[in-house]
């Protein structure tokens, strides 16, 4: 009798353990689901998390900023769920599961070989249907990260994590532009490009290297530089003159500025400041490129490893680098204000 009300009374404290513990594997949730299937991914592709274009190296960053954004509103991040056996939490639980469950679907029902077969072709080429896999995980990832944060904090707790998520949706959706419209064949992303080939090209004037546009290949603009070295040509399309990182920088950049107390004409020169220099550092990567391909030749593996990693890796540092540097500034703003 003595043994089973001991056993009895253990069960209630591990019951009470378990409820008392709910809040904080909530707010965790959304975080612990996608590391699995991140680690799942890291196991089947490797080399992906080597890449940043085309590649899963964004996921990490993603991770990232919604850790940072749990542990800087642990205390103001609202639980939806309260009761272990609701509805909610039910949803939430298989929630958990599905990210983690598409990569394995994905990836051994022959689903990604299905939507590599249904991906158009461009140009007698299957480069960009190889990628549309990846395209569809991001967004996919985006939804359903969407939907564990409106299940487990609310809508009112969304906006803590709007940031990441908007991440990882815009990321998606720049690789499908590119899957659906390669090279130059999306106008809208393609209209800055001219001007940041021409800035690319006076930056490596400056550097001694003679340039010259000529032309277009697939309507994108083609620059020439040599040196006595050697030379190298490329047709240069909107991701690699770095539009996608304004797109990144612009959405990111509003999404941090919106919750904060930052009178309007500050947010406003923050914007512009980053902008600018996010827009300089998509012609350093251009003037770089080409100077590599001169050392090394135009197909090397330093290009191509450029091209798809360390390129578009120096912006996305640079923009999360950036806002931590506004909340530097906007410390020293406020202790300035308060000593005058």
């Amino acid at each position: 009798m003595i043994m089973n009300l001991s056993h009895f009374l253990v069960k209630i404290r591990s019951k009470s353990q378990i409820v008392k513990r709910l809040p904080n594997l909530i707010k965790a949730s959304l975080i612990l689901s996608f590391a699995v299937a991140l680690i799942t991914l890291y196991f089947l592709y490797p080399e992906s998390y080597e890449r940043t274009w085309k590649g899963r190296i964004y996921y990490i960053f993603f991770l990232w900023l919604s850790s940072l954004k749990l542990a800087l509103n642990w205390e103001n991040i609202p639980i939806k769920i309260q009761k272990a056996m609701s509805r909610r939490f039910m949803a939430l639980t298989i929630l958990a599961f599905l990210p983690a469950s598409y990569v394995l679907i994905a990836n051994f029902s022959g689903l990604n070989i299905l939507i590599m077969n249904l991906s158009p072709k461009h140009y007698g080429l299957d480069w960009w249907s190889i990628f549309m896999p990846l395209t569809i995980e991001y967004l996919i990832f985006t939804a359903l990260s969407l939907l564990m944060a409106i299940l487990a904090y609310g809508v009112r707790g969304l906006r803590h994590f709007l940031l990441p998520i908007t991440f990882l949706g815009i990321v998606g959706l720049i690789f499908l532009t590119d899957n659906l419209y390669p090279f130059g064949e999306f106008t809208p992303f393609q209209i800055l490009v001219p001007t940041t080939a021409t800035l690319a090209s006076n930056i490596l004037n400056l550097m001694g290297y003679e340039t010259e546009l000529k032309g277009q290949i697939y309507k994108t603009p083609v620059l020439k530089v040599w040196n006595e070295k050697g030379e190298a040509s490329f047709g240069i399309a909107w991701p690699c003159s770095g539009i996608d990182s304004l797109i990144i920088y612009s959405i990111i950049t509003m999404l941090f500025l919106e919750d904060s107390d930052t009178p309007l004409k500050y947010k406003i020169a923050y914007f512009l400041i980053g902008a600018v220099i996010t827009y300089f550092i998509n012609a350093l990567r251009i003037s770089e490129i080409f100077i590599i391909a001169i050392n090394y030749g135009v197909t090397s593996l330093e290009v191509q490893r450029f091209h798809d990693y360390y390129g578009p890796l120096y912006s996305i540092v640079w923009i999360i680098a950036y806002q931590l540097m506004i909340v530097g500034m906007q410390s020293i703003r406020r202790k300035l204000s308060k000593d005058l």
